[in-house]
This record gives C-alpha cells, structure tokens and sequence, in this order.
C-alpha cells in the first residue's frame, strides 16, 4: 500500500526557539505549547492568537489541571500552578555531582490523569534522565532510570498499552500498564525509526490506533499503524520537527511543533518557519490533552 503524503501549514504568527510540548486545553479551548528553553508557555487558539507566559527557567510540560491552572514539568522539577499563578513545586529533580546538569523533557497525563514527564542531561550524555510519574495525590515515582533523552508519551484509550520514545534508542517501545495503579511492566519494540529519517521525538495516538511520531531532523511526522507500519508522512519545511497534538473543536487538526535551536546561519536562512507552530487536517480525530487529576 502507497504511504500517504501530506503537507503542514503554519498557524498563527508566534515563533519559538525550540518550540515543543503541544497540548489541546479542551475545557479552555487553546492549544498550550511551550518554548521550552526560553521559557515561555504559549497558549494558542484556532484562529492563530496567542497569549503567552513567561517562567524564570525552562518550561518543559504544560497540561491543564483538574482543579484549575496547570501541572508543569519545569527545567528543575514537577510542579502544580494555581489558577491565580501562584507556583508550588512539587518535586525537585535530583542534580547529579559532579557530572553536570539535568533537566526535565517531555511529559503528558495517562488516561487516569497521572501526569509522566522524563529527564535528560544538558550534555546529553547516556543513562543520564529518567521517566517519573506524578500522581494525584502528588507522590512522585521513578518508573525508568538510565534514560538518555526523554521524549513521546501515548496510550491507548483503555489504558492498557503505554507507548515510550528514549530518542537514541531510535524506536517506540510498547509496555503493557495497569490504569488502575499506573505501573508498567513487559518493556518491547513497537516501531523501528529508521535513522536516514529523522530521530523520533514527541507523537501522540490517533483514535484508529495509529501513533504519529515527530521526526527530529527528519522534516516530518511519520503515522504508524498498530502494526509498526508507515502509512502516512506529514512534511514540514524545517528538519527539526519536535512534537505533535490533536486539538480544534472537532479533534481533527493535527497541531505540530519545530525548532530553530542550533541552526547555523545558512540552514536557518534555509529554513525560516524553523521554531513555527504547524497544523493539518489528517482526515482522522485523536484525543485530547488529558488534565492532571491533582
């Protein structure tokens, strides 16, 4: 079967350094996205505004909260943000000595509205992040040390299956998850990213089953089938290409993030949409942002 070939748009007018972390407010009706080193939490509607806040260190994870304001995966740990702003934080990321800095990553909330968010070294080197999962009552849990680059999250809609992106191992991992207690167990590859690709990075699941996977330096997201298969392709015109989020009224717009962080002068000339917020319509819907249960 032929793979089927779409092109993203751009959306808005707002540009980031490092744009990632898409998530679809359905309550609020935005789209939250952050520009996660320079610290800006984006809040984006269909009609392309945007309103956006500013933290004093890298915002990584935004997702809305049950209770009003947000969960966050701040650059140095977990926290919960009131509906008035006020921040309290919740869990402090453990600083490793003398090997150099670590910071959060990538996260999003299970079906259950456990918030998961991992870590990775500022220096990216191997084993150095892990993957923790907040629970409502705020106990924090290591579920996997050793982590080189923390990146995409999904599950299936009943909760049973847990999909997992460590960006170097160059694959989707499937774990089978119990939605009653969040654990994981029977870690195995899902999908193989072939590398003359792109690095996978964030994704999200659509409600065919399907996982569409951002491909870091690979000018795409790529959508596989439950069986591993690439059906479709989605072009963007960057090469880093960082996450991905159903959103819109109908959960029918496939919103995509990128990244302008590195560029040399001559590929960001090449490149001036890099760090733009992208979406298209893919012809299937997928979920929204599920809200922190704390």
């Amino acid at each position: 079967m032929a793979v089927r070939q779409l092109r993203a748009e751009p959306v808005g007018e707002a540009r980031g350094e490092h744009g990632e972390g898409p998530a679809w407010d359905a309550a609020a009706g935005h789209l939250l996205w952050v520009d996660m080193l320079a610290g800006e939490l984006h809040r984006a509607t269909s009609d392309g505004s945007d309103d956006v806040a500013t933290y004093d260190q890298p915002v990584c994870v935004a997702v809305p909260r049950v209770a009003g304001g947000h969960a966050l995966a701040l650059g140095d740990g977990l926290w919960l943000q009131e509906p008035d702003g006020e921040l309290r934080r919740l869990f402090a990321l453990p600083q490793p000595e003398p090997a150099g800095p670590i910071r959060m990553n990538d996260g999003k909330c299970d079906p259950a509205g456990r918030l998961w968010a991992g870590s990775m070294a500022y220096d990216s080197r191997p084993g150095a992040g892990s993957l923790y999962r907040l629970d409502a009552d705020h106990s924090v849990h290591e579920m996997l040390p050793e982590v080189t680059i923390s990146n995409g999250l999904a599950w299936t809609p009943d909760g049973t299956t847990m999909y997992y992106i460590d960006t170097p191992t160059g694959r989707v991992d499937a774990f089978d998850a119990d939605p009653e207690t969040g654990e994981i167990r029977d870690r195995r590859p899902a999908v193989d990213v072939p590398g003359d690709a792109g690095q996978p990075d964030g994704m999200t699941i659509d409600d065919e089953g399907c996982l569409w996977v951002a491909r870091w330096q690979g000018s795409a997201v790529h959508r596989y089938t439950p069986d591993g298969r690439l059906d479709t392709v989605v072009e963007l015109p960057c090469a880093q290409v960082t996450s991905c989020a159903f959103g819109g009224v109908g959960l029918d717009e496939l919103y995509i993030t990128t990244s302008g962080i590195g560029l040399s002068d001559a590929d960001g000339a090449a490149q001036p949409l890099a760090g733009r917020l992208f979406r298209i319509r893919p012809g299937v819907t997928g979920p929204a942002a599920v809200a922190f249960a704390g």
